[in-house]
């Protein structure tokens, strides 16, 4: 039948493109692949599965999954039927997994089996959830058994269409409110300064759709294009199913990139069809950037945002590596996007805005922000000013030729003896070492200058790495004041959270366990 939209959704979008992209493919996911026509029909099926058991257009709906078909079902089938979305972490704690149910109020949980028992752990403390459906060997049976007919849902631009989670290193995770015009407007900012996707182009997804790389799903699926869905991140094998499935667009953060760079066959695979590699979700560090545009080409955009607001900084390969008078492009998250408000705020007064040059919070304002933290109003009144800023809470600065600067969260700045030292700045010049393939800089007491910086460095094993190579690697890089004063080597990689920041928190607690502030004075 046909539905009436009542403005544009992404739900009204979607199905529109289905409709005019029947026979291309839209999904591609191990052996399987699924033409539009394919894909929406089986959105259709799971939708009238959540209908039918009671669910009606505004319920949360939270899921647990790894990149599949059955992801792409939920993708589709949630916005169908008009329920909000809730994406779980898979590396998160059981404990986790529970606040975000009840946090949002969730009435159903949709899991792969793979999941089941963490998530029917989670559901013994939960409070609103009355379906759990697990996608075992007699999913497909059961989503086959509802009609491709669709329902006929009355949904509305400003319905809220999906709840993600911070991705924070302290306190419980909040959820990040979204409309369906908030998040179409997210995924067409995003795609502004890329090279334009055409019907056919592939958009690989190493990272679940649940995460960062969940928004090049939607736009990509609105151009006709398909998406590529990888359960794990394999560099051998990405750079394989690049190579064989022509891709043109993908999305990874900093760490990724360095893995398949660092690959034996890297340097030696052609991917003339190769558009796009979306860096976000970190910083990237120098050597990384210049070696991925020496392996894959001038491909690499880098974005600025964060899940609360976003995007609001992109700059292509051509800037990001370019000379500019005054500027340093290579250390920046580039300039603001046309349709954005990007500020430095006062980190005493929110409500002034700083000159630029001055270092302060950064603060942003587009379409595809957040309405709202869900059902917790002190937390958005914190976040958002007066005057619909978002206050992202990273500490930065503007340049003379707009380039945003990122110098590190706010809570993680260190004083030493009066100065203030953003851990990133060190971060990003120890990562200049050949044998450092991580590293975290934070704050630990000091007797004379209250607080001093200390790092924690990744190597391989059986290399040497001095104490004081790395100090004076900083003491020259930026400054006797600011190199750390204690280094630690480690094989282990770093302690990270569920989407892959590293929680500098683990690494600081031991050096404050006598202390009941984490901070010093002089």
């Amino acid at each position: 039948m046909k539905i009436k939209n009542k403005g544009i959704t992404v739900t009204g979008l979607m199905r529109q493109s289905a409709e005019y992209n029947a026979n291309r493919i839209s999904i591609v996911a191990g052996d399987r692949r699924l033409t539009y026509a394919e894909a929406w029909n089986r959105g259709v099926r799971l939708a009238n599965g959540f209908l039918s058991m009671g669910l009606s257009s505004g319920d949360r709906v939270a899921v647990l999954e790894d990149n599949s078909v059955e992801a792409q079902d939920f993708f589709l089938g949630s916005a169908i039927a008009g329920l909000v979305r809730v994406p779980l972490y898979a590396r998160n704690s059981v404990e986790s997994h529970a606040h975000m149910i009840n946090q949002t109020g969730a009435r159903a949980v949709i899991v792969s089996q793979k999941y089941e028992s963490e998530l029917r752990e989670a559901m013994a403390v939960t409070k609103a959830v009355n379906h759990l459906i697990v996608r075992d060997e007699s999913y497909e049976d059961w989503l086959n058994g509802f009609s491709e007919v669709e329902s006929s849902i009355c949904i509305d631009p400003d319905d809220w269409y999906i709840i993600r989670h911070t991705g924070g290193t302290t306190g419980k995770a909040k959820g990040v409110a979204y409309s369906h015009k908030t998040w179409i407007n997210a995924g067409r900012d995003w795609f502004y300064n890329f090279p334009p996707m055409t019907a056919g182009d592939v958009c690989l997804h190493v990272g679940p759709i649940s995460h960062g790389s969940g928004y090049l799903f939607t736009p990509t699926w609105l151009s006709g294009g398909v998406n590529l869905l990888l359960t794990e991140f394999d560099p051998d094998k990405v750079l394989e199913v690049m190579d064989r499935e022509k891709v043109a667009y993908m999305f990874l953060v900093p760490s990724m990139l360095n893995s398949l760079v660092r690959c034996s066959s890297a340097k030696n695979t052609d991917l003339p069809f190769l558009k796009v590699i979306q860096i976000g979700g970190a910083p990237i560090a120098d050597e990384t950037a210049l070696l991925g545009r020496e392996v894959f080409g001038d491909v690499l955009y880098q974005g600025y945002g964060q899940t609360e607001a976003l995007p609001v900084c992109m700059m292509g390969p051509h800037e990001w590596f370019s000379s500019v008078e005054g500027s340093n492009p290579l250390r920046s998250a580039g300039r603001a996007l046309p349709f954005a408000y990007l500020e430095i705020r006062d980190t005493n007064d929110p409500e002034i805005n700083l000159p630029m040059g001055e270092e302060g919070e950064i603060a942003i304002k587009c379409d595809g922000q957040m309405i709202e933290f869900w059902e917790n109003k002190e937390a958005t009144n914190e976040r958002i000013s007066s005057d619909g800023f978002v206050l992202t809470g990273d500490i930065g600065k503007l340049d003379e030729n707009g380039y945003l600067y990122v110098l590190d969260r706010k809570d993680d700045m260190i004083i030493s003896g009066g100065f203030n030292i953003w851990p990133a700045e060190l971060e990003n010049i120890i990562l200049n070492h050949p044998e450092v393939s991580e590293v975290a800089v934070f704050a630990g007491p000091h007797e004379k200058w209250g607080e001093t910086p200390i790092a924690v460095c990744v190597i391989p094993e059986n290399v040497e790495v001095t104490e004081s190579e790395i100090i004076n690697l900083c003491s020259d890089g930026l400054g006797s004041y600011k190199k750390p004063t204690k280094v630690i080597f480690q094989t282990e990689s770093l302690p990270k959270s569920p989407v892959g920041k590293v929680q500098r928190k683990i690494l600081r607690e031991p050096f404050w366990d006598k202390d009941a502030r984490r901070v010093k004075g002089a």
